[in-house]
């Protein structure tokens, strides 16, 4: 390849931004802003929070910007900073972030990631996508989070250990432990939460 192949998308958004090139923040913002708001709006369950922790995470984008290094895509780096910001909110109000480990499932959470359970599928009608928001509503935050990135982000579960430092076993386990539970509330007797 020649040195002068075209630069990487993030690095042109990132250097418009930098250089104060008109709209290239407000595209940024654009860009990112779905994944902001369903990282933190699926941590803290509350829109005015969630509202106002985004904004502060652009915020941090605009202020941090010049340290970003490239080490990781731009979707990853500003996914880290929202849900740091989300879990430091969650902190202060003292509201438990993971499930009491006495929870402990049988077998290996990390077999079969994908198992039978589609949420996809889950989707089919408007009563069942009801029934599958309120069920991800009673998961604790991280799972929340980590079942979000996963599913509507598309993100891999190294993006995803990336934006949460996690390590990727522990993500294995919160995806594995947040469908089983969907799989229990979502296929118990009306799909009532139990």
């Amino acid at each position: 390849m020649d040195a002068r192949t075209p630069t990487h998308p993030d690095r042109e958004l990132v250097d418009a931004v930098l250089r104060g090139a008109p709209g290239a923040f407000e595209r940024l913002v654009r860009t990112y802003q779905g994944l902001c708001w369903h990282i933190i709006y699926r941590m803290v369950r509350h829109p005015d929070d969630a509202q106002e922790l985004c904004q502060e995470t652009f915020l941090r984008v605009h202020q941090c910007l010049h340290q970003y290094r490239y080490e990781s895509a731009l979707k990853s780096w500003i996914g880290q900073i929202a849900y740091s910001i989300a879990l430091r909110h969650l902190q202060r109000k003292r509201i438990p972030l993971f499930e009491p480990a006495a929870d402990e499932e049988a077998g290996s959470p990390l077999e079969n990631l994908g198992g039978d359970f589609d949420l996809e599928q889950a989707f089919g009608d408007a009563q069942a996508a009801r029934r599958l928001h309120a069920a991800i509503d009673t998961l604790p935050p991280v799972q929340r989070a980590v079942l979000t990135l996963y599913h509507l982000e598309e993100a891999t579960i190294p993006e995803i250990a990336t934006i949460t430092g996690l390590a990727s076993g522990t993500i294995k386990s919160h995806l594995f432990r947040a469908r089983l539970r969907l799989r229990g509330v979502l296929e118990g007797p009306l799909g009532v939460a139990v």
